[in-house]
């Protein structure tokens, strides 16, 4: 058996991922030397991990076979291991679906371990996994966040309703929901609230924009909609590259670096009376839609990172103004959890 132990990327993903596709196309435009391991075909995939005094391993998709210590970078894509073909058909109790879970297991162990610069590492990536506590991660670097209720109890979220008027609601954890305001014809489904700790905030007006770090470039773009939730609307959406205040463009790269995030996509909301607010920070941002319609150059820089690495460590305490902690403790705002008794 032959064994690649060349200097390597390598992309984890479904083929057919956007950005997988656009990140892959941008290395290949600039001749490096890539490993593409297709999700798809994780019944073809297999992988060896060995750690003791470093981190050792081998990777073999199809007929090819490759030295995991040779590999300098790494850009994770990974989807839900049952969406491999016949992989939720087989069933969680049949050979491809153990198999599949069992190669996504050491792989992202590896992602751990590894030497190697990821993008992101999944222990990195975890703080998505829970909205309350990244909100309270975002606020503590200055960022404003709208005033929070978690609850089971609908006299708490009446009352929460009462208080603000305008109300959105939406997921606590990191699965993708679509944000939606509160109407009268959501009153009858209230008694739902017992059994489903839901998340209101009040809603906050203003302009939306997406912000995009990868190392420390800063890729801006202002989303103009008169949707709760644009990427889930068949109004019109206007996407147009700009640029936002220094002092939110560093906060937005130390934020990032305080959560060891190389590549993390920003939904940022600017106020008529100019505060910025910060909803949530995306560890593995779909980035593809704002570069295709804004012809900023998102996929070009991943690619860059990748090759060349980035220099930066973790941001500590001690790098953050003080005025930043300042400007969020003067806010009303933050996160409240009530239960029904």
């Amino acid at each position: 058996m032959c064994v690649s132990c060349t200097e390597s990327i390598l992309l984890w993903g479904p083929s057919a991922d956007p950005p997988i596709v656009s990140v892959r196309n941008a290395l290949a435009e600039a001749g490096s030397h890539v490993i593409f391991l297709d999700q798809r075909a994780v019944g073809d995939t297999e992988v060896e991990l060995v750690v003791g005094t470093s981190v050792e391993g081998l990777l073999r998709a199809g007929r090819e076979s490759f030295d995991l210590a040779a590999v300098k970078a790494v850009y994770l894509r990974p989807h839900e291991k049952r969406e491999p073909p016949g992989v939720a058909s087989a069933g969680e109790h049949s050979k491809l679906w153990r198999h599949a879970e069992a190669v996504e297991d050491i792989l992202l162990s590896w992602a751990e371990l590894t030497p190697a610069l990821v993008l992101n590492r999944p222990s990195d990536m975890a703080a998505n996994g829970s909205k309350p506590y990244q909100a309270s991660w975002i606020e503590s670097l200055g960022f404003l966040i709208p005033d929070t209720l978690i609850t089971t109890d609908p006299d708490a979220a009446l009352e929460f309703w009462r208080q603000h008027d305008r109300v959105i609601y939406k997921s606590i954890s990191g699965i993708r929901s679509i944000i939606s305001r509160l109407t009268p014809e959501h009153r009858h489904r209230f008694h739902h609230i017992a059994s489903c700790p839901t998340q209101f905030q009040e809603y906050v007006p203003g302009t939306e924009y997406r912000v995009h770090v990868v190392g420390e470039e800063v890729f801006a773009c202002k989303v103009i909609s008169d949707a709760d939730d644009y990427r889930y609307t068949t109004q019109r959406v206007d996407i147009q590259p700009c640029d936002i205040p220094t002092d939110i463009a560093t906060r937005c790269r130390m934020l990032a670096r305080s959560m060891n995030l190389l590549l993390a996509g920003f939904d940022l909301r600017c106020t008529p009376e100019g505060q910025w607010y910060c909803f949530e920070v995306n560890p593995s941002p779909g980035f593809t839609c704002f570069e295709r319609v804004t012809g900023q150059p998102i996929a070009k820089a991943v690619a860059r990172l990748l090759a060349f690495g980035h220099q930066n460590s973790a941001a500590t305490a001690e790098d953050f103004p003080a005025s930043w902690a300042s400007a969020a403790s003067d806010h009303t705002g933050g996160v409240n959890i009530a239960s029904a008794t």
